[in-house]
């Protein structure tokens, strides 16, 4: 792994930089002249700003891997701290622990100075600030799903909420899967994946009461058990398939007419060659069958 690459990898912010660290002599060459910060964690922001900018221009002149480039180095890593902490704030409505987004934080600071270039005439904190977000960001991604999912499956629900929120102010309603795809150039199928996978983001408790679920901000009611009226259709439908069978072809074939192609009387009875007063009476007939064969104790429940 090369030194720059392990440095990155660094999750933890260097000590302060006191009486108690690089030694005098390694102060002074690698300030060259430059104020030494005695608490640069304690430098207002005006200062901070002023002499991160001196600092990346000495650095510059410095060997990587020397005493003096590190000293450098940790101190602008100090001095800029403020902007990990402003960022963090950001954030602080999150359930993880604010010393671990900081921490995270750090490691998006180092990777910015590591990466900062100052002859592009580029405040530094304006090219830091979406480095260390970008970071935080990513650390929310990998730890907060509930269930584990791709990488490549979390950034597609990030993208396609932005994408929901963009169309639906254009079109003044919610975008179709097809609408969806046309905007992030995937197919419905990759649509469709993404949507999936956006359910184990977050997860429930099957132990919390609904009312505890709909009081809790940014969910919508929802119950294990709802009513549903199609399920005694459905039960009905069983019940009567042995009472059909029992019919002959021509009371089925009435009832099919009747009820399936919802024919009336009297065309059912073109149909099969009998009156529509007959037809009345045959219907009459079969479905007080079927109605008492229902209602009748110990009648078949299924076929």
């Amino acid at each position: 792994m090369s030194t720059a690459a392990h440095r990155s990898a660094t999750p933890t912010a260097p000590a302060p930089v006191l009486s108690g660290g690089p030694g005098a002599v390694t102060r002074r060459a690698a300030l060259d002249g430059l104020p030494e910060p005695v608490s640069p964690r304690d430098v207002s922001t005006d200062d901070a700003r002023t002499l991160s900018v001196a600092l990346f221009a000495r650095l510059r002149f410095l060997e990587e891997g020397t005493p003096e480039y590190a000293y450098v180095r940790n101190t602008l890593i100090e001095l800029n701290l403020s902007l990990v902490k402003f960022a963090a704030r950001r954030f602080r409505n999150r359930a993880e622990p604010t010393e671990d987004i900081v921490q995270v934080g750090t490691i998006g600071l180092i990777k910015a100075i590591d990466r900062f270039d100052p002859g592009r005439a580029v405040d530094f904190s304006a090219f830091a600030l979406p480095t260390i977000v970008g970071e935080m960001k990513r650390f929310f991604r990998d730890t907060s799903w509930a269930v584990r999912v791709p990488r490549r499956l979390q950034e597609l629900r990030i993208d396609l909420a932005k994408s929901a929120d963009t169309l639906e102010q254009r079109l003044g309603r919610r975008p179709s899967r097809a609408e969806l795809a046309e905007q992030l150039h995937v197919t419905e199928e990759s649509v469709a994946e993404g949507q999936l996978a956006a359910h184990g983001y977050a997860a429930r408790s099957l132990d919390v009461s609904a009312g505890d679920e709909d009081s809790t901000t940014g969910t919508s009611a929802r119950h294990l058990a709802t009513s549903e009226p199609s399920y005694e259709l459905i039960e009905s439908l069983t019940s009567l398939r042995p009472l059909l069978e029992r019919l002959d072809d021509r009371d089925r074939r009435i009832l099919e007419l009747r009820f399936g192609e919802e024919l009336t009387q009297a065309e059912i009875g073109r149909q099969v060659g009998l009156s529509q007063m007959h037809v009345s009476r045959l219907l009459t007939r079969i479905l007080g069958e079927l109605r008492e064969g229902l209602l009748r104790e110990g009648a078949p429940a299924d076929g």
